[in-house]
């Protein structure tokens, strides 16, 4: 199977507008299952072919061009080669470059996009440069980027661990709507919570944290985690209940979850005193 997406990523490096393709996801961070997909990053600039592209996905392969697929995932194609799942995901190589710098600032964005319920958080597309395998990139282009990504700027840091503050703010506001039994409100507050404590621990150890999935499971192993994150976070998660009962415990464990959190963060000794 590693042939045949080689092959395949050449022949996508020959289109116009692809500037090269990188090999993504759990596969490239050797944390992949058999089953799983073969994730391609193609990388382009302006003008796209994107005929071209659905000339080379073959009949019946629905191929969505730049902005087809929401304002962050791009676009891109589902396949199958040899008898596995290969997922095409356009990158706009320019657009890249520009939230790369962004981060270096230690600014990022966070877009609502389909597919990514806690939003999409911009530094993914420099990790997913960082933490890719190259498969072809005839002009050098994405080696000089992930050697540059290759280090977690420290700015980034910075600001990622200190909007912690959101999931304080998110609980206390979930508090609120307890008496009402507002079950919706207060799992959605205290899941976007949990979320921004996992990209701040991700960031104290000078991680990438590249979408939500799998990212509990990380996070709770992280060395600035404090103890049972993950235990802990899956219960008031998974236990909401209905009543004002059950929903005011649930808030109580998210407020001194946040709490223990935010002052494992505080800590000078919070992550790595080098780059990983």
């Amino acid at each position: 199977m590693e042939a045949i997406v080689a092959g395949m990523a050449r022949r996508l490096a020959e289109v116009p507008g692809v500037v090269g393709v990188l090999l993504g996801g759990s596969r490239a961070r050797g944390e992949h299952r058999p089953d799983s997909d073969w994730d391609l990053g193609v990388y382009y600039r302006e003008p796209l072919d994107v005929e071209a592209l659905r000339e080379l996905a073959g009949p019946g392969v629905e191929v969505a061009g730049p902005g087809g697929w929401g304002p962050w995932v791009n676009g891109g194609a589902w396949l199958e080669a040899g008898g596995a799942a290969v997922d095409w995901i356009l990158r706009d190589l320019d657009r890249v470059r520009r939230v790369w710098a962004d981060c270096r600032e230690g600014r990022y964005e966070v877009g609502v996009q389909m597919g990514h319920p806690l939003g999409f958080w911009s530094p993914c597309y420099a990790g997913e440069v960082a933490l890719g395998t190259i498969l072809a990139d005839p002009h050098g282009e994405l080696a000089r980027l992930r050697e540059e990504t290759g280090v977690y700027p420290e700015r980034l840091r910075e600001s990622l661990m200190a909007a912690a503050w959101e999931a304080g703010f998110l609980v206390e506001v979930a508090g609120k709507a307890v008496s009402r039994a507002d079950t919706l409100y207060v799992s959605l507050c205290l899941s976007r919570a949990v979320g921004v404590l996992v990209q701040a621990l991700f960031a104290a150890e000078r991680r990438w944290c590249l979408n939500e999935k799998g990212a509990l499971a990380v996070a709770e192993t992280l060395p600035v985690a404090p103890a049972g994150f993950g235990r802990r976070a899956r219960a008031l998660l998974g236990g909401l209940g209905e009543t004002p009962g059950s929903l005011a415990a649930a808030v109580e464990g998210a407020r001194e979850l946040v709490s223990e959190t935010r002052a494992a963060l505080d800590r000078p000794s919070a992550g790595p005193s080098r780059p990983a």
